[in-house]
């Protein structure tokens, strides 16, 4: 296993398209939390608003270069003959794809303590001086505070999540533009027909099963009552939805490709 982790992760490191695509997802999801807080003022004593999920906002957007990511990882060795090679050297399908989802979950998780870090340092300094004070009800965003903790860690688990979806369903489509519109549309599409619908049980059963909406229910530090699922059981549904894909991914990965 080590060797098939260490093949996976020397291509990782050494192709130039993973490097840009994590430096673009980092600099994407801090410019629009940045953009997000820049546009908000506090006013009053008692202003509302639960500025940490306003925070880390830029998340719903740097999701989108982790799937590509996730999906060149895999698609891109099947286009290009890659894929023979990978697996010459690792007979064992399931070990080559385990360990493709083992090396992109570790990189999506260090480049996506960066992004929700950087977020929060960058909601902490712009919200400060938009009337976002401790006297007015609004101390400070510091991972110290038990709910800001708990969106931190629960946003960076979300971007390993949709990583290891993405990478599934690449598996599965095999084609890179096939699986990228496939999962644009799982993450963006639900959530605006959630919005669309009149049905009110209708609506709040697409927030419930949408990964995007389901998962990032973990940010929210404030009016819980009001979410479509409690904090984790939304995080376990985007979990579920990886859990599925990444199981089909592998088992058509060993059927497919299996030796003649």
């Amino acid at each position: 296993m080590m060797t098939a982790l260490h093949a996976e992760w020397t291509k990782m490191r050494t192709v130039v398209a993973p490097m840009w695509l994590m430096l673009g997802m980092i600099a994407a999801t801090v410019a629009l939390s940045a953009g997000a807080t820049s546009v908000v003022t506090c006013g009053s004593a008692g202003c509302g608003g639960d500025t940490t999920r306003l925070s880390l906002i830029g998340v719903e957007l740097g999701q989108a270069l982790v799937a590509i990511l996730a999906v060149l990882v895999i698609s891109g060795e099947y286009s290009t003959g890659l894929m023979r090679t990978t697996l010459a050297a690792t007979p064992r399908r399931a070990r080559a794809f385990a360990a493709k989802a083992i090396v992109l979950a570790g990189v999506v998780a260090a480049a996506g303590t960066i992004a929700v870090l950087g977020s929060l340092l960058a909601g902490r300094l712009i919200l400060s001086h938009h009337g976002f004070t401790t006297t007015r009800g609004h101390p400070a965003l510091s991972p110290a505070d038990g709910p800001t903790l708990r969106a931190v860690v629960g946003s960076i688990l979300y971007l390993v999540l949709i990583a290891l979806l993405s990478l599934g369903i690449a598996a599965i489509v095999r084609d890179s533009a096939t699986s990228i519109g496939v999962i644009l549309g799982l993450l963006y599409l639900l959530p605006i027909l959630a919005q669309v619908i009149g049905n009110p049980q209708g609506q709040r059963l697409l927030q419930q099963i949408a990964p995007m909406s389901a998962g990032l229910a973990v940010q929210a530090t404030t009016d819980l009552p009001s979410l479509p699922l409690s904090l984790w059981a939304g995080l376990g549904v985007t979990a579920g939805w990886a859990a599925s894909a990444l199981v089909t991914g592998g088992l058509l990965v060993r059927v497919r490709d299996a030796p003649t």
